[in-house]
């Protein structure tokens, strides 16, 4: 039995947003009443603020993107779930711009419907709001799952992306078509080796023999359709990366945006080896990144796994991604 480090189970995620505020209180505040973070400095040319939002567990996502470049707020819930539609609402009246606020939301269903009743809400104060589904999860692509694919890893990218649209000053139904168009163009797919520890338990979420992978585990310990046996890692990658282009089928001029993602226990040592494994394959593919990060960007808990996403952008795609950012989790 793993014990967390907390106070008590109903205190932990409120307590590490009040220390998470007072670390980085140069970029952001924390809304004690109504648990949002809201950025201090975000460009003065935006027109539209970015909102996003969803359970704890996934740090850095989303409180670690609230900054200038990225989030003008980020609405956290419990572990592992939705954020109340009350803190969704409150966090995008303190944020909106002129021209209203942009949703950021994952493809769960509380998700969705809390960002909806907000939405709802605003519109009775006459407060312009659109959302971006992101579902970028490859292995719960499937007709048998009435939600659709889960929203993942690439929330990071399609955040960054958006943000320096914002910053230029784009309106919101221009942000609202660009979110779009990147959500269609992203996939994510996740493996993991052992489950993340429940906090309320102290227990594994699930268990797995010691040569067995969850392969396509989602980021709140769903588990896979399969379960396959571990292997070496480079047999591994071409499986996770064939499976990635065969769905995004990205033209070979086409730039390519990569995320090699920790999913909480998976050592820097093992993620660099992912990435050079990407490359390889990809390489075989006649494709090659034109940006990419590896680290831990959107975890679940200390769920030993990692995410692959592949984002096939557009050109001018580019200059957005390299565009400035500083938060907490993230800075060029």
């Amino acid at each position: 039995m793993a014990r967390y480090f907390e106070n008590s189970g109903e205190t932990l995620v409120s307590d590490a947003l009040r220390g998470f505020a007072l670390a980085h209180a140069d970029l952001l505040t924390l809304d004690p009443d109504h648990g949002f973070l809201l950025a201090r400095d975000t460009a003065p040319s935006r027109r539209v603020a970015l909102l996003s939002g969803g359970g704890a567990g996934h740090e850095p996502l989303h409180a670690g993107y609230v900054g200038r470049g990225m989030l003008d707020a980020a609405c956290p819930g419990r572990v592992f779930a939705s954020p109340h539609n009350r803190q969704v609402y409150e966090g995008s009246c303190a944020a909106a711009r002129p021209e209203g606020v942009l949703h950021i939301v994952k493809n769960y269903t509380g998700d969705r419907i809390n960002f909806g009743i907000a939405a709802e809400r605003l519109a009775r104060r006459d407060i312009p709001c659109a959302r971006v589904l992101v579902d970028d999860d490859l292995a719960s692509d499937s007709d048998e799952i009435a939600a659709g694919r889960r929203g993942t890893g690439g929330t990071v990218l399609i955040e960054k992306l958006l943000g320096a649209a914002a910053d230029a000053g784009w309106g919101l139904e221009e942000l609202q078509r660009l979110g779009d168009r990147l959500a269609a163009r992203c996939r994510t797919l996740a493996v993991a080796s052992a489950a993340h520890t429940a906090p309320t338990l102290g227990e594994p979420a699930f268990r797995l023999g010691p040569d067995e992978l969850e392969y396509g585990v989602g980021i709140h310990g769903e588990r896979a359709r399969t379960t396959a046996r571990q292997g070496r890692l480079g047999p591994l990658v071409e499986r996770m990366t064939g499976e990635l282009l065969a769905a995004l089928a990205p033209e070979p001029d086409r730039p390519l945006l990569t995320l090699v993602n920790g999913l909480g226990a998976v050592t820097p040592l093992e993620l660099y080896a992912v990435h050079g494994e990407l490359v390889r394959v990809l390489g075989q593919h006649g494709l090659s990144p034109a940006r990419a990060l590896v680290g831990d960007y959107v975890t679940a808990l200390d769920m030993r796994g990692f995410s692959l996403t592949l984002l096939a952008a557009e050109p001018e795609d580019l200059a957005r991604y390299d565009a400035p950012v500083h938060t907490a989790a993230l800075r060029w």
